[in-house]
């Protein structure tokens, strides 16, 4: 085991972990010695994946919470204390960007899509933060957007959030440092099953220094890098993972 990426008994929380970015974290982490909560919206979906942490010898929950309400993810945390007795890495991963002319949105898919990319959380990184403060602390991470650091049509309630969560995540380190550590990662476009609805063009090439989207798995060194009890300097900052994506164009 590396070291720098030694995760071993560690406690990871990924929201949104049953697909995606938040499959790709789930697998590093587990491969690197942790046990992990898999918390997304069905809970089918969650076992399939805690299934193959288990086989790598690590221990596994799957938790099915709606991560924009805060009821719901109170009782996550509450139920993953009483299992694992503490939660060393949160991810807050989950999130939707659907799009929509801006005069076309309604209130309730506005509010839907703040709530699940800044609602949701706000509360639940409040309630980990604080249990880990009131430990031996911790490290957080705010799975963000490129659309949150240029301006974006048709995703404007998202692209938003999004610049909510950064703020958030500067705030957070402030007001929990130094024992936990609150970081950003900010993604471009990948090729998650998000991107099935991309036109050809746009999944074929990234206005960005790579000239390409990226692959799932190349957002684990990032997720590895801000965990890492190696990376303790680094605290209240925004890590784009977006290929150089040239912003503002």
């Amino acid at each position: 085991m590396d070291p720098l990426f030694d995760f071993t008994d560690k406690v990871v929380l990924v929201t949104g972990g049953s697909r995606g970015l938040g499959y790709q974290m789930v697998t590093a982490f587990s491969e690197r010695g942790a046990d992990c909560i898999i918390a997304s919206r069905k809970i089918e979906n969650c076992e399939k994946v805690a299934d193959e942490v288990r086989a790598r010898g690590r221990k596994a929950m799957a938790y099915a919470v709606h991560a924009a309400k805060w009821d719901e993810l109170d009782a996550m945390v509450d139920a993953v204390y009483a299992e694992f007795g503490r939660i060393d890495i949160l991810i807050n991963n989950a999130g939707m960007s659907p799009a929509a002319p801006s005069e076309q949105v309604s209130e309730a898919l506005f509010d839907s899509v703040v709530g699940l990319n800044f609602k949701g959380p706000f509360r639940l990184a409040s309630q980990v933060a604080k249990r880990m403060n009131e430990a031996d602390g911790g490290v957080i991470i705010n799975v963000s957007s490129s659309g949150a650091l240029q301006p974006l049509p048709y995703v404007v309630p998202y692209g938003s959030a999004k610049a909510a969560l950064n703020a958030m995540t500067r705030s957070f380190a402030a007001e929990y440092g130094p024992k936990v550590r609150v970081n950003t990662l900010s993604a471009g476009p990948f090729l998650t099953d998000i991107a099935e609805a991309w036109p050809e063009e746009q999944r074929n090439g990234s206005p960005n220094a790579v000239g390409r989207n990226g692959n799932p798995e190349e957002v684990v060194t990032a997720a590895l890098f801000l965990a890492s009890p190696h990376s303790s300097y680094v605290d209240g900052a925004i890590v784009r993972c977006d290929g150089g994506l040239y912003l503002g164009q």
